[in-house]
């Protein structure tokens, strides 16, 4: 067995490692920098305590970005190094995130042992390759991002940090081979396990959905549908659920190999970035070649995220959680007792709120981060959620979950098309959508997204939305807000980062303006 020995690595703080809502992001280039990455690692183990750290078990792995690679083997050497008992890694190294969610609250090691956290090498949504953005985060034993405790005391520790702890001679582990590697170090043995990527997340899915409902609607030769995983982790998992698991034809599947860059392209499941399948769906500027599919959808990078499209129609995120909601009971077994309520983002339209209002469940708006919503989860008080930016979910992991809320859809026109699969036409995505505005109403917002915008200029701008706001009372003066928070927000179009502001006043006032 090889053995491994502790070095105490002289080290300063770094500025900039506060991590945000979904952990610390930042260009490959800032992160490849000396000794940055080994400072947010110990500081986070710093930040936790010890019995999370020495002796644990913790899980390693992400969307398979550029630079990732490299990441796991400085995370394992850390690991040993601090006493960590054990770590899980995805074959080569993937994981969703909605995935290793599941594996913390799922997974049993062949020695009897259970996760305890995990870090997930994760930009999201963001693109990927040497010059783009890699990011890191920590979750916690139930599966969900770390809370603001945490984080803040991983802030802290990074702007005082001294010296971190790193096995430098724990030779590198082949994490494209499924297996065990043991090595003995210090304070005892330190086991590396390369697992299945799929096989709990799988597992979990099918104790959630009738997949043999969804197998026939995907079997009947009036329905086709594609899906788009942006060649983001979420391709991992595409084929052996469709394919393997639902017997779909595997020509439905689209960009669904890993790749390091994304094959240059943004990993966002949107119509601006998802553009080969907003063309298959009828929706792009050019009429399609073909007649396009049933059902469409996409993934970002690590698959948290999820755009739903029927041919020819899009629906928005805010309209799809409350489908969703709206449907679970009859078309989810999972949900077949009831749903304990419900909750949204403060972004987010209000279809929701309606829904549950007509249902008589718990509703409950948030801030914007999904650790908010797991809060609600574990006190057993939200079964489905989801925000405007592109995410759905439920209690089944505390993470938003993208291939979760196509297979709810699926199992939804499933459900819908059961007495129907022989007929003449099927019930399709739209019907279920126009149905739903037609008995709960229909509900508008907008988002702006700007990329690439000075932060010192972002933040200053929406302070003074915020006082903005706050001195609205009559709906002339709101009407000149929203006319001048348009006209302040195109003039910073040129600045140099990304701002999103909201308006959810517009799905409830916009009817008393008009």
């Amino acid at each position: 067995m090889v053995t491994f020995t502790v070095s105490r690595v002289e080290t300063a703080p770094i500025d900039g490692q506060k991590p945000g809502t979904s952990g610390l992001r930042k260009k490959v280039k800032v992160f490849v920098q000396p000794h940055y990455l080994q400072n947010f690692v110990q500081s986070t183990f710093y930040a936790l305590s010890a019995e999370k750290v020495r002796g644990a078990t913790l899980v390693v792995s992400g969307d398979g970005r550029y630079y990732s690679k490299d990441a796991i083997q400085i995370i394992l050497k850390m690991a040993a190094a601090n006493g960590v008992r054990r770590v899980w890694v995805g074959q080569n190294g993937l994981l969703s995130t909605p995935a290793v969610s599941a594996v913390i609250r799922e997974r049993t090691g062949h020695d009897g042992a259970r996760a305890s956290g995990a870090f997930i090498l994760t930009a999201s949504h963001n693109p990927g390759g040497p010059h783009e953005d890699f990011g890191i985060k920590y979750n916690m034993e139930n599966g969900g991002p770390a809370p603001e405790g945490i984080t803040d005391k991983i802030y802290e520790n990074s702007k005082t940090i001294k010296e971190y702890l790193i096995a430098e001679d724990l030779p590198n582990v082949d994490i494209t081979t499924l297996g065990v590697t043991s090595f003995t170090g210090p304070e005892g043995p330190f086991d590396v396990e390369v697992f299945d990527s799929a096989v709990d997340y799988v597992k979990l899915m099918k104790s959630i959905f009738d997949f043999q409902l969804i197998s026939k609607l995907l079997s009947c030769p009036k329905f086709s549908f594609c899906y788009d995983a942006l060649h983001g982790v979420a391709g991992a998992y595409a084929k052996r659920i469709f394919v393997e698991e639902l017997g779909a034809n595997e020509g439905f599947l689209l960009n669904c190999t890993p790749k390091e860059d994304f094959g240059g392209g943004h990993p966002d499941p949107n119509l601006t970035y998802a553009k080969e399948l907003v063309a298959r769906m009828g929706l792009g500027k050019s009429a399609p070649e073909n007649e396009p599919p049933e059902f469409g959808a996409a993934a970002d990078g690590d698959a948290d995220r999820n755009m739903i499209l029927g041919k020819r129609f899009f629906v928005t995120p805010s309209d799809s959680v409350a489908i969703i909601a709206a449907n679970a009971v009859e078309a989810i077994p999972y949900f077949s007792g009831g749903l304990k309520g419900v909750a949204r983002s403060m972004p987010t339209s209000a279809a929701l709120d309606v829904v549950a209002q007509h249902l008589n469940l718990k509703f409950f708006e948030v801030p914007t981060g999904w650790k908010f919503f797991g809060n609600l989860m574990d006190a057993g008080l939200c079964s489905v959620c989801g925000e405007e930016s592109f995410g759905t979910g439920s209690d089944h992991i505390r993470e938003k979950d993208g291939i979760w809320a196509v297979l709810a859809w699926l199992s939804i026109l499933a459900y819908k098309n059961k007495e129907n699969l022989s007929g003449e036409k099927l019930v399709s995505v739209e019907d279920i959508v126009r149905q739903h505005w037609a008995t709960y109403g229909r509900h508008y917002y907008t988002r702006y997204d700007y990329e690439n915008v000075d932060s010192g200029a972002a933040k200053e701008l929406m302070g003074y939305l915020v006082q903005l706001q706050s001195s609205l009372s009559e709906v002339n003066q709101i009407v000149k807000g929203f006319v001048l928070m348009h006209q302040m927000l195109f003039m910073l179009m040129n600045l140099n980062i990304r701002i999103l502001l909201m308006v959810p006043f517009l799905s409830t006032r916009v009817f008393d303006i008009c």
